[in-house]
């Protein structure tokens, strides 16, 4: 009889004993309520106790978060419209005045809350400043004060701001049409004006050129003419040369070029009288008008 009674006894304090203990995650940070009211916190990993039943543990990210705010349409100073986004780092570092703050909301509450931190900070300091200065790339300094604004009003909230950054800064989509179209209107002119300069200067290449041919092929031509006269020279010098020093010999190869240039055809024909001088060395083996030799010579055989 006794063994019915322990057994469940046992039972029923193991599971007080269990939900008297609750584990707390290196990630985590952990709030003990008590109807509603914090009675502990548990901000180191391990294990915690509370009173079951009546308390009940609430936990919250220990770890750094981000916030992704939503597109954000700034006026510039110079009156020029920016879409801007940013990304904002933060951290839980009191939790009682976190819990007091969002209340049941937990960390989804503060992300609303503290896009309404970031997103007036981020329209303070970038309506300070003209569009050149958002748009550059040495922007560290606005991002820095946008941090600084947001960090002090964030505070209240029991939450560190640790960074924000700025991801996009973009003209409205109705500005960029007309941005693009001026962008290309000038790239278009820019074209233009290399086209011209470049055919500008291709003229004068190609005019340079044609006239180096010009003279190049008139100097040539000069001194093919020159070579071509003293080579005439030298042969007509060398021709009387070698005429002067035999002219039988001279006519007779005359006469042998005559007869080679007038039977090169197959059934070639001459007509003329036969004692013209023309056959002067067929007929004879000694030329008209020259000396008679002083011994006769021997006769040559017959073709």
């Amino acid at each position: 009889m006794r063994a019915m009674y322990v057994i469940p006894a046992l039972v029923v304090l193991g599971a007080l004993a269990l939900s008297s203990i609750f584990i707390v995650d290196e990630r985590k940070k952990a709030l003990v309520l008590q109807f509603g009211q914090v009675t502990q916190v548990k901000e180191e990993p391990g294990l915690g106790f509370k009173i079951p039943f009546v308390q009940e543990v609430v936990y919250y990210e220990d770890r750094i978060l981000g916030l992704q705010t939503n597109p954000l349409e700034v006026t510039m100073l110079d009156d020029r419209r920016l879409v801007v986004d940013a990304f904002s780092r933060w951290r839980i570092v009191n939790l009682v005045e976190f819990r007091e703050a969002v209340g049941t909301g937990g960390e989804t509450q503060a992300l609303r809350r503290l896009e309404g931190i970031v997103n007036p900070a981020i329209q303070e300091v970038l309506g300070s400043v003209p569009s050149n200065r958002v748009t550059s790339e040495d922007r560290t300094g606005l991002m820095n004060q946008i941090r600084d604004i947001a960090r002090r009003q964030a505070a209240a909230l029991g939450i560190e701001v640790i960074d924000v950054r700025l991801t996009r800064t973009d003209l409205p989509e109705q500005n960029l049409e007309a941005t693009f179209a001026r962008m290309r209107a000038e790239r278009e002119r820019e074209a233009a004006d290399e086209i011209a300069r470049g055919g500008e200067a291709a003229q004068r290449v190609r005019a340079a050129a044609d006239r180096t041919v010009v003279e190049l092929t008139s100097d040539a031509r000069r001194q093919a003419e020159v070579v071509r006269g003293e080579a005439d020279a030298e042969r007509n010098r060398i021709l009387a040369e070698a005429y002067g020093r035999d002219t039988e010999f001279f006519a007779f190869i005359r006469s042998l070029s005559a007869y080679e240039a007038s039977l090169k055809g197959a059934n070639s024909s001459i007509v003329m009288q036969p004692d013209s001088e023309f056959f002067d060395y067929l007929r004879s083996d000694q030329a008209p008008g020259a000396a008679a030799p002083a011994a006769p010579a021997p006769a040559a055989p017959s073709p």
